[in-house]
């Protein structure tokens, strides 16, 4: 039976509904002279619901609501707040962006925000109804938000290869899940992980059902091979748009996978070699293929591939600690991605989308300042002492040496240093490349973008010293 305080834990949840639904139809009534009305409310939406999710500070032993379909408990909570922080930057960085193509409207603000619905939903899923509920919120609005630039035939291609892959991996998700359900009789993660046990001869449907799931959760992530969809969409999209659903979104993938492998099928140990096995996929297919690429949206989609790479090798050490490295790897990588992301938005403008690693050539000797910012990001990304991805790549590479898979650690830091040579690449641009012709490096003059991406960058540094709080939240949300 519902009562009202089922209704309590979902307040954050149901506080964005609402707020989303509002801005919706205030939208309808604000010229285009005024939509920064809507960009401020957006924001207020987002800092509000923030303060939701921390009202009673992060949550410790888990609460449930609607008869287990909701959970609250620490990992949610973490990947709530991250998920909005890293939400809002990308609104801010994408307001100028928006405006010099005429694509400064309501319906991106909105459609971000139900994505992030969508998120904090499936992080905080209790139950396989609910956890697809949450995904198919997200991936219906990133659909439409890569196609949101209707003039624009690369968007358009881009949102229907998106459409379809994503369509298939849902239905790979569902497919597993229903397998699943025919082996131990419950749509509930608690429920399943209590029945595994007692499978019997339904074994063989649940480790079918898992091989699914599994497959699902890697297209989700874009891991190699299921990685088709991601260098064309990522380079097909507005790069505001990209900046989104190349940073938050990874954090609520994190979630789900959380949920289901750990919450679900934490005894199945099949799963574990699967993901070790995607893990040295990924590595190879987006380190290798990364360093031929001569586009830098293109380039950061293939590196997104290597990431997963890294984060899966904490997921499938199969621990409290494993877990926690790889909740960390996912709160550090959304913050390196929509910095680097907004490194784009910094040097595009009407008509130059500043998509080219040789758009960067240069930057040093006109804007000496951002092309330091820049290095520290590509810097993290690499994984470099003593920036805060470095911090993020060994938590992961001790997490699967502890649990006996040091071959694993081993072909990791091989392919993280073949990794390191295209983003060095990105640096060599910008330090040692004379400016091209007619290129006058004309940074956006939106002051609001360039605070935040020097607050983003610098945070690299300074996060890359004093990593240890975010990495103990990690460790006490996952029991570690």
């Amino acid at each position: 039976m519902i009562t009202v305080s089922d209704f309590i834990p979902l307040t954050p949840e149901l506080f964005l509904l609402g707020a989303a639904c509002v801005l919706l139809l205030v939208d309808l009534f604000i010229s285009d002279a005024r939509r920064g009305l809507t960009h401020f409310l957006g924001l207020l939406t987002l800092l509000a619901t923030g303060a939701l999710v921390l009202r009673d500070g992060i949550a410790g032993e888990a609460v449930t609501a609607f008869g287990g379909m909701f959970i609250r408990d620490g990992v949610a909570d973490v990947l709530k707040v991250f998920v909005l922080i890293v939400t809002g930057a990308a609104f801010v960085y994408a307001k100028p962006y928006l405006q010099d193509r005429g694509l400064f409207k309501g319906e991106f603000y909105v459609l971000c925000l139900f994505a992030v619905l969508g998120m904090m939903v499936l992080v905080s899923a209790g139950n396989l109804l609910s956890l697809y509920m949450g995904l198919e919120l997200l991936a219906l609005s990133s659909y439409a938000l890569v196609a949101i630039d209707r003039d624009n035939k690369l968007a358009t291609e881009a949102a229907m290869k998106y459409f379809v892959l994503g369509s298939l991996a849902s239905g790979m998700l569902l497919y597993g899940m229903s397998m699943v359900y025919g082996a131990t009789g419950s749509l509930d993660i608690a429920t399943i992980h209590a029945a595994l046990g007692g499978v019997g001869d339904n074994r063989g449907i649940l480790l079918l059902g898992v091989v699914f799931l599994v497959v699902g959760i890697a297209f989700k992530f874009g891991a190699a091979p299921f990685h088709m969809w991601l260098p064309d969409v990522y380079q097909g999209a507005p790069t505001a748009v990209t900046a989104f659903i190349g940073s938050a979104p990874k954090l609520a993938a994190f979630g789900m996978a959380y949920r289901l492998l750990e919450g679900a099928l934490g005894d199945v140990n099949e799963w574990r070699h699967m993901l070790a096995w995607l893990a040295v996929l990924s590595l190879a297919v987006g380190n290798v293929v990364a360093i031929a690429q001569t586009n830098l949206k293109r380039m950061l989609a293939y590196s997104t591939i290597s990431h997963v790479g890294f984060l899966f090798l904490g997921l499938a050490a199969g621990t409290a600690q494993g877990y926690a490295a790889a909740m960390f790897y996912a709160i550090c990588y959304a913050i390196m991605s929509v910095g680097a992301f907004a490194s784009i938005m910094l040097l595009a403008r009407k008509g130059f989308e500043a998509e080219e690693i040789s758009d960067f050539r240069g930057l040093n000797q006109r804007h000496p300042w951002f092309a330091f910012l820049i290095l520290l990001l590509m810097g993290s990304l690499a994984g470099f002492p003593p920036l805060f991805g470095f911090w993020a790549k060994l938590t992961v590479l001790e997490a699967a040496v502890g649990a006996d898979m040091l071959w694993l650690a081993l072909v990791a830091v091989v392919f993280a240093v073949i990794g390191a040579f295209y983003y060095l690449r990105v640096i060599r641009t910008m330090y040692f490349d004379a400016p091209e012709d007619g290129n006058n490096h004309a940074l956006s003059p939106d002051p609001q973008l360039r605070w935040l991406l020097t607050v983003n960058g610098l945070a690299m540094l300074v996060l890359g010293i004093f990593w240890s709080p975010i990495m103990q939240w990690c460790l006490r949300a996952t029991g570690a």
